[in-house]
Parts: C-alpha cells; structure tokens; sequence
C-alpha cells in the first residue's frame, strides 16, 4: 500500500496532465509521461498547492520521476513539521 503523500503526488501528476490515474505510477519517468519542463513548473504550482509547501526551482528541474517528486515533497513537509515543532 502506499503512503497517504505517493497518493496525493500521483493524483496531482495525473489530474494536472490528464492522464489516467492507473497510467502514473511511483516508478512513472516524466518522459515516458511526456511531462516536459513547461509541464514540471504546472505541476510545481499544483503541488505547492495540494501540499502547502513551497517547492524551490532548482530542485524542480533535477526531478525526472515520480520517485523523485515524491522525495522531495516528503522532504519539504518534514522539514516544515520540523520548523513547526520548533516553534
């Protein structure tokens, strides 16, 4: 089963492509999707959205799978609970 964070990834991948869900898999490579770099940034947005985070650009343009995208995010609400429980 995957986590709660993979789900949500996938289903913004999915929706802000218009792919079918089953097509976008954790294991899925943006070009095998025909996700290009115009489309990563449309996915930024809808990410920092989804997820309440602010994604940086950089780290943006050195994903290419949906693994990847995932670690980042995870990364970034980690880091962001962390600042939270700090304060």
């Amino acid at each position: 089963m995957q986590s709660e964070c993979v789900e949500r990834v996938i289903n913004v991948i999915a929706r802000s492509q218009k792919l079918p869900r089953e097509q976008v898999t954790i294991d899925s490579e943006f070009a095998a999707l025909d996700i290009d770099s115009v489309d990563a940034i449309e996915i930024l947005f809808e990410l920092e959205s989804e997820f309440n985070i602010v994604i940086p650009d950089e780290q943006i343009h050195s994903v290419r799978t949906v693994r990847q995208v995932v670690g980042a995010v995870e990364q970034l609400l980690d880091a962001k609970a962390s600042g939270a429980a700090a304060s």
